[in-house]
């Protein structure tokens, strides 16, 4: 395409008297590729067309004619490595223009090249940031490689400010052929290793291959840390192995820094305080001086009343403006109150930062004068308005919070009136009364909500609430009710031979309550009895005594049983389990698809706007640790399985081929809209759903779809694609304004991620970075549902139909299942 539109790009170029044949300029290269991308928006800037030009670089598609350089968009020379190969070869240029057919099948093949490209053109720039020396990296490019760092499993015990360090001195390297020695054993220990792409084998003399590592995995550390030899040979076990690279001398200045602004507050000789202090590169934007890393929660909870809340009278505290002073625009840029609250229930239960906070307010002193004490007031009040207002009814269901709340009120009120101050303190928690008096009247009213586990496999879903049926179909599907602590739930207990005793209660009753009682109705004795679920696949999942939750936490066709410990083997599933869900029996293909994703859209946004932040915490720590439920997550993972189970359902239950063709392509068009209306966890199960092993087995079918439909598919296959930590995704998701449903399983496995590479607590003090960490994935939950969902419906056709429709969709979650249809379908080649 270059030589047809623009054939003056690659000519003969001369500089210091040398002449360089058939050469082209990086920044006219750029150039050329935003012209021609640019009108269908699949290159958006220099800095990506940069990128994809690295990406051909590295594929050796294109050189630099002294091979000196990467990709530089500036006036450097780069050749295609053909012109490279002719040059040295024979010195011939006689070759021509394309051939007609040769320009009609490049522009056949543009749009698919340049998509290509722009997804290979991230990791491409990542790779040229790490390659770039230590004082050309820009704020930009620290801040590419921290983001990168951030979701490297072997530095997830580290602190953000040693990530933000490593940021600086960091860099690529990268080993083409399988067998490279990186290091012997008894060599000098001199760099630190993290594997970004391959693996490779651990040798020590004498035992051969101890072990293998890979993707994520580090090694080298120890010999830096203890100033040793290598303990072992590494050698790469793959091509094209890519690994990040610490230097000894940057890893233990590193080491030197954080220890030298490492703040530790004592009382009596133990550590009860632990500052790290903030320097200007690792947050510009703040005020603060030091942030917090580790510490007991009632010194933590100080150190934030201290200093990141105002204790001065604001009417005593004008700015040159005559406006009162605020620190809501520092706020906005330290984390460390949201963080607290976002967290303190694994450290600090709510009770215990009452008492704590009733310490504050209540200081008792002959010596302070009443400033001090007003000014104490005045931040537990600031700090109580955030809670509430940022956690919600979390805080409010306690029954001690009431009580409190309603005693500050009164004694801020009075205050008010004694001292003729607190009269912003009075506002801020009037505010506060009116959104208890909200949540008040809110569970008055759904006093008795009922909820009801059907047997046949459906969704959870209110008693009394039609199923299905479109003309009974009144209540909007996006004001779902949120599922309470204390609301009840009717569900089935199943015995090994079947028989069964219904339950209601609480959906907070433990898994050891539900146990005796099922055991009772049942006529069972006592002894080492477990409550089980046993799914469609056969699986067996043995509940906790104190597991909460229970029936909400099964899988689509699972079944809650009862059975002694010893005989678990002989629980079969029951016969509908390995049958599809009961679902409305309607052909999808009589909706329209944008009709489909928007009220897909619609239900979707109702389950996740139910979640609270904190039931992230409860799934990842265990809610047996907390006594709360995870009913409104369980339900909304369980949503993402039933989407994606029906999508292949669907195709493999359809016999005639044509028809199934159809299905995959109304599937993909759906996936498409679903990614227009910004249901990403809805665009994901319906791919992976086009991914399931029983549906892209089917080769007929697929050789039957458009080339066009194909590579739509791939597209989305590449958007979903898990390698570097689902880097396409991430990267997609950053760039969307809310309202977001976002892949909610990804945002659980960054939770785990966290809870697992990071220990609670650190010589008897909260790990505080963790908290960090942990706050930054539930913030995501909150940015995502900042705005409401208020998109204009399409033009009506089956609103009612499909309204019932997406409620209780017909899938078949057993594997094996789904594999026999499919080889009815299309039977195995010989």
């Amino acid at each position: 395409m270059i030589l047809t539109r623009s054939p003056g790009l690659v000519r003969d170029r001369r500089q210091q008297s040398r002449t360089f044949r058939r050469c082209l300029v990086g920044a006219e290269m750029v150039d050329w590729l935003l012209a021609i991308g640019s009108a269908n928006g699949q290159v958006k800037s220099r800095h990506q067309a940069t990128g994809m030009w690295q990406a051909l670089l590295e594929e050796s598609i294109i050189q630099h004619v002294t091979h000196e350089h990467p990709f530089r968009d500036k006036y450097i020379f780069y050749r295609f490595s053909i012109d490279a190969d002719t040059e040295h070869s024979s010195r011939s240029w006689s070759r021509g223009l394309p051939q007609p057919e040769d320009e009609r099948e490049a522009d056949t093949k543009c749009s698919e090249v340049l998509g290509y490209l722009a997804q290979r053109a991230p990791d491409a720039i990542m790779r040229l940031i790490l390659r770039k020396p230590s004082y050309e990296r820009t704020t930009d490019d620290l801040e590419m490689i921290y983001d990168e760092l951030l979701s490297i499993k072997a530095l997830a015990h580290l602190s953000n400010s040693v990530k933000r360090e490593l940021a600086g001195v960091i860099v690529f390297e990268a080993h083409s052929t399988t067998g490279t020695v990186l290091f012997h054993q008894g060599d000098e220990g001199k760099s630190w290793y993290i594997i970004l792409r391959g693996s490779v084998n651990v040798v020590i003399r004498g035992k051969g291959t101890v072990t293998s590592l890979y993707e994520g995995d580090d090694f080298g550390k120890l010999a830096l840390v203890n100033d040793a030899p290598r303990a072992a040979t590494i050698v790469t076990r793959e091509d094209n192995s890519h690994f990040l690279r610490v230097d000894k001398d940057d890893f233990n200045r590193i080491l030197r820094d954080v220890e030298a602004n490492t703040v530790r507050l004592k009382e009596h000789g133990q550590d009860v305080l632990v500052l790290e202090k903030i320097s200007g590169n690792s947050n510009p934007y703040s005020h603060f001086k030091y942030s917090v890393m580790s510490g007991t929660g009632p010194k933590m909870l100080e150190h934030l009343l201290e200093t990141r809340l105002d204790g001065r009278d604001k009417s005593l505290t004008m700015n040159q403006d005559g406006e009162k002073g605020s620190m809501s625009s520092n706020m906005e840029c330290d984390s460390f109150l949201d963080d607290f609250l976002l967290t303190h229930i694994i450290f600090m239960p709510i009770h215990q930062l009452l008492t704590e906070l009733t310490r504050h307010c209540r200081i008792e002193s002959s010596v302070q004068d009443r400033e001090f004490l007003l000014a104490c007031k005045r931040r537990v009040v600031q700090f109580v308005h955030r809670w509430v207002t940022t956690i919600g009814y979390p805080v409010l269901e306690e029954p001690i919070s009431h009580s409190f709340l309603q005693e500050l009120m009164d004694e801020v009120q009075k205050d008010s009136v004694s001292f003729n101050t607190l009269y912003d303190e009075v506002l801020l928690m009037n505010q506060v009364m009116d959104i208890y008096k909200t949540y008040a009247d809110e569970r008055l009213q759904a006093a008795g909500q009922k909820w009801k586990l059907p047997p046949c496999g459906q969704p959870v879903s209110l008693f009394g609430a039609p199923m299905s049926n479109g003309e009974d179909y009144e209540v909007p599907v996006e004001r779902r009710a949120v599922m309470r602590h204390d609301d009840d739930i009717i569900f089935r207990v199943y015995c090994a031979d079947h028989t069964y005793c219904t339950l209601r209660f609480h959906l907070s009753t433990t898994a050891e309550t539900l146990k005796h009682v099922a055991a009772d109705k049942l006529g069972l004795k006592h002894d080492d009895l477990v409550l089980v679920e046993l799914k469609s696949s056969g699986e067996k999942i043995v509940f906790n005594d104190g597991d909460v939750s229970v029936p909400t936490s099964l899988s689509i066709n699972g079944r809650i049983f009862i059975s002694l410990r010893d005989h678990l083997d002989a629980l079969t599933c029951l016969p509908e389990q390995e049958k599809s869900t009961e679902g409305r029996e309607m052909d999808v293909e009589m909706f329209s698809t944008r009709e489909l994703a928007y009220h897909l859209t619609i239900f979707d946004w109702s389950l996740f706007r139910a979640v609270h932040e904190y039931e992230l915490i409860y799934k990842t720590l265990g809610r047996h640790n907390f006594g709360k439920i995870t009913s409104n997550l369980d339900v909304f993972l369980r949503r993402f399985n039933e989407i994606q189970f029906w999508v292949a359902t669907e195709i493999c239950l359809t016999n005639n081929m044509s028809r199934r063709v159809a299905l995959i392509r109304k599937f993909l068009k759906l996936a498409a809209y679903c990614k227009e209306y910004q249901n990403i966890n809805a665009f994901f199960a319906v791919v992976m759903g086009l991914g399931n092993s029983a549906v892209t087995r089917l080769t007929s079918t697929w050789e039957r779809l458009p080339s066009k439909s194909r590579k739509v598919f791939a597209e989305f296959e590449a958007l979903i694609e898990p390698s570097r930590n689902h880097r396409a995704y991430r990267m997609t998701i950053n760039k969307l304004s809310p309202p977001v449903i976002p892949f909610m399983p990804l945002l659980l496995k960054d939770m785990t991620f966290t809870h697992e590479g990071n220990k609670t607590w650190t010589d008897g003090l909260v790990n505080f970075e963790k908290m960090h960490m942990f706050a930054s994935a539930m913030r995501v939950l909150r940015l995502c549902r900042a705005r409401p969902f208020s998109l204009p419906p399409p033009t009506p056709r089956n609103e009612i139909e499909v309204r019932g429709y997406i409620r209780s969709l017909r899938c078949i979650d057993n594997q094996r299942t789904l594999n026999t249809l499919s080889l009815k379908l299309e039977p195995k080649r010989a």
